[in-house]
């Protein structure tokens, strides 16, 4: 079937932009975005499009939720990875530099940790070393043992040991109205939900979009050299700072609308057809 004039014209458009800000560094979230919550894994398309953009001298990052010691899902293109924007921002690191590291107050930290124990919700912890999970139950299980797959929440770490550390997230489970009442305990933090039974809270100024300037500066890239991918509430920042943000087609409408292109599903291979889209491979 032969190409519209839209799909022509539009195609034309992105030879030209890729000419005038080349595509220097790629990012990526990984739930929902590289790793497919049906099967647990970087759909093949996705793994040999990055590789092709690493070929070609594209850097590969990832920008995700989770923090360092939870990523466990990217065995099939950590040899690619260059660095990483973790905890929503709060911690970016370059190979084995920590470029950018912002932690929430200990005092409101202790304050949500009071919290959740007086009303009996559960959360992660999670310190510049150790993390720990509070309140162990049904919903972190099923959140995050099941769903993200996810073995080692330090259970044998005790909350003290995590709280005298710098805290860089906090993850409560909880739903939107609790996350409205409890935020004022914690005035100089903001919270970012990816996913709708829990919520990442990290310090002000600490998100994807900021994390992506910084790595940028530090990376001697102008930020119109940048693609990000996204598909949560978490990745609206990213794809607003980046040159060409790019929403999952499973992303939710509020993430599209953010985004300067919508691509198709994690598991319809969304990553390989933006990047062939963008001329990056």
């Amino acid at each position: 079937m032969a190409k519209s004039s839209l799909d022509v014209r539009f195609g034309r458009c992105c030879q030209i932009i890729n000419s005038l800000f080349m595509i220097k560094a790629l990012f990526f979230d990984i739930d929902g975005t590289l790793v497919s919550f049906n099967t647990h894994h970087i759909p093949q398309s996705a793994v040999d499009a990055i590789s092709e953009a690493k070929r070609r001298g594209v850097g590969v990052y990832i920008s995700t939720g989770r923090p360092v010691r939870l990523i466990n899902n990217l065995g099939q293109i950590e040899h690619l990875i260059d660095g990483y924007i973790t905890a929503n921002g709060a911690c970016s690191m370059v190979g084995d530099k920590v470029v950018s590291c912002i932690s929430i107050p200990e005092a409101e930290a202790r304050a949500l940790v009071g919290a959740a124990d007086r009303e009996g919700f559960a959360m992660l912890v999670v310190g510049e070393r150790d993390l720990t999970v509070r309140n162990d139950n049904a919903e972190v299980d099923r959140l995050f043992r099941r769903m993200l797959n996810v073995s080692n929440l330090g259970e044998d770490i005790d909350v003290e040991d995590v709280l005298s550390q710098r805290i860089i997230q906090l993850t409560p489970i909880i739903d939107m109205p609790a996350e409205r009442r409890l935020m004022p305990l914690l005035p100089h933090c903001v919270s970012a939900r990816w996913y709708p039974d829990f919520t990442d809270i990290t310090a002000r100024g600490a998100d994807k979009g900021s994390a992506l300037r910084t790595m940028a500066a530090y990376l001697g890239l102008d930020v119109s050299e940048t693609m990000a991918f996204g598909d949560g509430g978490n990745d609206r920042s990213i794809l607003r700072e980046a040159g060409v943000g790019v929403a999952i087609g499973n992303a939710a409408d509020d993430v599209k609308a953010v985004a300067d292109y919508v691509t198709t599903s994690v598991d319809d291979d969304g990553i390989s057809n933006a990047l062939r889209r963008f001329g990056v491979i």
